[in-house]
Formats: C-alpha cells, sequence, structure tokens
C-alpha cells in the first residue's frame, strides 16, 4: 500500500538494501501526521463553532478547565517519542552496525565542489590512497592526492558520475575543498553533508542495476542547481572491466616541485 502511493506520488524507487526500512519508518511517520492533521482540523473546527462570538459574547480569560486538552497534547508527546525511540533509533542502530567490512567492499571518495562532484576509485590493490585538502592543485591534482602514498598508485578519477557494482557493499568517503554541499543518493535513501575539513562516509549495498541523479542536497550557491551527477550501478563483470581499464600508476612526483598548493579560492 505505502510502496503504491509512494509510486503515484512520484518517490524514486528504492534501489539499495536498507531503503525498504527507510521508506517504512517514513511511510508510517507521514501516515501519523495525517492522523494528526484531520484530528486537529477537526477540533479547530469545532472550537471555532462552539466559542463563536454569537453563543460567547463575553471574553473567558480562564481558558478551558478540564484536563482533556493536556492529555491530548501528553499524548501525542508520548506517540512522537515512541517514534523516536522505537523506529529511528533501531534503524540508525542496524544501519551503524552493519557497517560493511567485507573483502568485496567497493570504496570511493565523492570530492564536492562549486559546483561539481569528483569520485577517486582505488585500482586492483582495493586502498584508496591518502588525500589532504592542503594538496589541492586545480592544474594537476584536483582530489588533493599524496602521491607519495603507494595505496594511491593505481587510484583513478571519474569526474561527474559514481560509478557502483551491484548486489556488494559500498563505503563512500564525502569531503568538499570549499563550502558544505551534500551527496544525495535518492534511490539509495542514503545522503551525507560534504563539509571542509571533516572526512565524512556513508554506506549501503546497491540491489538493482540503472541510472539516476546525484543531486546536492545543501544550498552552496548560485550554481546549487546545476551541481548533478550521475549515479550508475552496473553488473559486476561491467565494473571489472571498467575498473581495468581506468586503473593506472599514478605519475611519480617530479624532482624540485611540491605538489602541496593551497585550495583554490572560490
Amino acid at each position: 500500500m505505502i510502496s503504491k502511493i509512494n509510486q503515484w506520488m512520484g518517490q524514486t524507487p528504492v534501489a539499495s538494501e536498507h531503503g525498504e526500512l527507510v521508506d517504512h519508518m517514513l511511510g508510517f511517520v507521514h501516515w501519523f501526521m495525517v492522523v494528526l492533521f484531520i484530528g486537529w482540523s477537526t477540533y479547530l473546527i469545532y472550537t471555532f463553532w462552539r466559542y463563536r462570538a454569537c453563543k460567547n459574547p463575553k471574553a473567558d480569560y480562564h481558558g478551558a478547565s478540564h484536563a482533556v486538552s493536556n492529555q491530548i497534547e501528553i499524548a501525542v508527546v508520548v506517540v512522537e517519542a515512541i517514534l523516536l525511540l522505537g523506529f529511528a533509533f533501531p534503524l540508525w542502530s542496524r544501519q551503524a552496525d552493519d557497517y560493511p567490512t567485507s573483502p568485496d567492499t567497493v570504496k570511493v571518495r565523492a570530492l564536492g565542489e562549486k559546483f561539481l562532484w569528483n569520485f577517486q576509485y582505488p585500482g586492483a590493490d582495493k586502498q584508496l590512497g591518502v588525500w589532504n585538502p592542503r594538496f589541492i592543485n586545480p592544474g594537476s591534482n584536483t582530489m588533493g592526492r599524496d602521491m607519495s602514498d603507494p595505496n594511491g598508485a593505481d587510484d583513478f578519477v571519474n569526474p561527474a558520475t559514481m560509478k557502483l557494482p551491484v548486489g556488494r557493499p559500498v563505503i563512500v568517503d564525502v569531503a568538499s575543498k570549499d563550502v558544505i554541499h551534500n551527496l544525495a543518493l535518492v534511490p539509495m535513501r542514503a545522503a551525507q553533508d560534504a563539509t571542509p575539513g571533516v572526512k565524512a562516509h556513508m554506506w549501503f549495498t546497491p540491489t538493482k542495476t540503472g541510472t539516476w541523479d546525484i543531486i546536492c542536497g545543501q544550498l552552496c550557491g548560485p550554481g546549487h542547481a546545476n551541481m548533478k551527477a550521475t549515479l550508475e550501478v552496473v553488473s559486476q563483470e561491467e565494473f571489472d572491466a571498467w575498473v581495468a581499464e581506468h586503473a593506472a600508476p599514478a605519475p611519480a612526483p617530479v624532482a624540485g616541485v611540491t605538489t602541496e598548493a593551497p585550495i583554490a579560492a572560490k
């Protein structure tokens, strides 16, 4: 029932392992909001009718003398607390406990800037190299990679498209060059703020192949609406071939030339 209503309202279909739980909680909360809206609206209309001026020409400055209104408010608070403690916390606890640690976990780094996303992938070693915002150079090192880190020797950068394999857990490290952005992967029911100076991450497991838009979920400037990228989930075979095609050793540092550079002013 809830899924059909979501489809009718144009909500993006779920494409991650934990997405159904998120949708179930949101659906329950929204149905509860509908009940509250109908209940309080009915009470408001009754109040307007019951205490209309023609029937109550003299104002009553003491208000209701019975405890029904207080009891209703307390009941609403209790139900809302149950929603928070009984649904939101267990959902987050389950998601936190399911942090992927298996060897087949895909690791990606997403770096936001005004107004685009770049994605860094590990090569055959499946290990992302170290990055540091001090190393960012607009011309030669857009991701701030530490070229001396051996784990990053075969890393590669894919601008504007996050490509992932279906059925494998994914960890996305999220960061920003300039202001606060938000990596919003709607079909995965996952989003993470990209904050300058903060190394954040999120994780999920794609369950279906497809192509969707990646948007920025934080108002980040005049080009915010155009800060889009593409999320592409493909088969394992296609993903392996794509990684093999793009992975290459990082260029060796040139003697006498430092890779450290201040972040470009935006």
